[in-house]
């Protein structure tokens, strides 16, 4: 039973941030926008808490990171700054 939560949480981290990608490649999003960024953070997020449960070591610093970058950009829409705008 265990095995089957697991997956399904992985399963829908994964969703979220495939959510993301196909929608940006789909021009539907755009990855400055903020639906385009939060999907990201939950996904990588939720998939970064699994890999540290279940000990998957390159897995974590994968979607840790991811989730870093993630918040980060979240962090700057919120504070009224562009993506990808010059410093």
């Amino acid at each position: 039973m265990r095995e089957i939560a697991i997956q399904s949480v992985q399963i829908l981290g994964s969703l979220l941030v495939l959510t993301a990608f196909v929608a940006g490649q789909l021009r539907r999003m755009e990855p400055s926008d903020f639906a385009y960024v939060l999907l990201n953070l939950a996904g990588s997020a939720i998939l970064a808490a699994v890999a540290l449960i279940e000990q998957q070591w390159g897995f974590l610093l994968l979607e840790g990171v991811w989730a870093v970058v993630s918040l980060w950009s979240t962090v700057q829409l919120m504070r009224g700054k562009r993506l990808g705008a010059p410093h």
